[in-house]
């Protein structure tokens, strides 16, 4: 039995009826539909999005690692087959993005390796985000894995990137004052503060965990925080942001909660009816962890009015 304060998402297929009713059949569907989790295979399927139509594409491709995905098992490939797989999907979206898309991409230190290379063909690779997981399983004899990459790319030199909307919210230590004013920083009724400009490494990126209503069982899932970041900075208000490997609809429901379109492509049914649960509980509680007051706060550090 679960405790009662466990929130994580986690029912069989039997219990899921009233979310698999939601969820679209991308084999029979013409067009595929926005704000809509589409069950299929992303290969088939992509061609029926309409050229030129996607403002942002947020990618969390299967790591080339060995991982049970509750009925599908990713099978490890050597680099040269995990570079065919990355090109194919690459190709595939490649022409559904407008000329002023921006394009982001997880990955591991090691599909980095191939995916980085292969990004730099298609598009305008700009950086490299990386950021940390506090969670992670120690090694004997090596390091404890706990960073993951996120590759930013464009499509071309005309693209969005709001930097206001993604600023960082720091503690102040050291207030310094200019002729006995605030200088870079503010007093708020939680404390002295400074909103600065987000860096390439991010360290306030919380995992979920058993007791946070957005978490599930998917084995790979993706923080709501780390994709708000990119669908705040890389899109506005109304934009069509794409998925094409959804898992348990992090990226759908962050879309929601921020006023986005998406088109949410999942091969594996349970993951949709997931993602169904989640965009239901969007539509009464649209907060993101950690995302406060137009900005995002470091880890573990909630304004104290919050606190109880």
């Amino acid at each position: 039995m679960k405790s009662s304060r466990n929130k994580t998402i986690d029912f069989p297929l039997d219990n899921g009826k009233q979310y698999l009713d939601r969820v679209v059949d991308g084999k029979t569907a013409t067009e595929l539909p926005k704000n809509r989790t589409i069950c299929g295979d992303t290969y088939s399927l992509i061609e029926k999005i309409p050229d030129k139509s996607v403002d942002l594409l947020i990618v969390d491709p299967p790591y080339n690692l060995d991982k049970y995905y509750h009925g599908n098992t990713f099978k490890k490939m050597k680099n040269v087959s995990y570079a065919e797989y990355t090109e194919k999907w690459i190709s595939l979206v490649k022409q559904k993005l407008k000329d002023t898309a921006s394009i982001y991409v997880c990955c591991d230190w090691q599909s980095a390796l191939v995916i980085g290379g292969i990004l730099q063909k298609h598009f305008i690779l700009r950086n490299r985000i990386t950021w940390q997981r506090e969670k992670g399983r120690g090694a004997k004899q090596n390091w404890k894995n706990s960073m993951e990459d996120v590759f930013f790319a464009t499509v071309g030199e005309d693209y969005t990137f709001n930097l206001n909307a993604v600023k960082q919210r720091k503690r102040v230590l050291a207030p310094y004052k200019d002729n006995g004013e605030p200088k870079d920083w503010q007093e708020t009724a939680e404390g002295k503060y400074r909103n600065t400009c987000p860096s390439n490494f991010w360290d306030d990126i919380a995992v979920p965990y058993w007791s946070m209503a957005e978490n599930t069982a998917h084995p790979t899932q993706k923080p709501e925080k780390l994709i708000a970041k990119l669908v705040l900075a890389s899109s506005n208000e109304g934009d069509v942001v794409l998925d094409p490997f959804a898992g348990s609809g992090t990226t759908s429901v962050v879309c929601k909660k921020l006023n986005r379109d998406f088109i949410s492509i999942e091969q594996n049914l349970l993951y949709c009816a997931w993602a169904e649960k989640r965009l239901e509980l969007a539509e009464k509680d649209r907060s993101i962890q950690g995302y406060e007051d137009g900005v995002f706060w470091e880890r573990n550090s909630r304004p104290k009015r919050q606190r109880k």
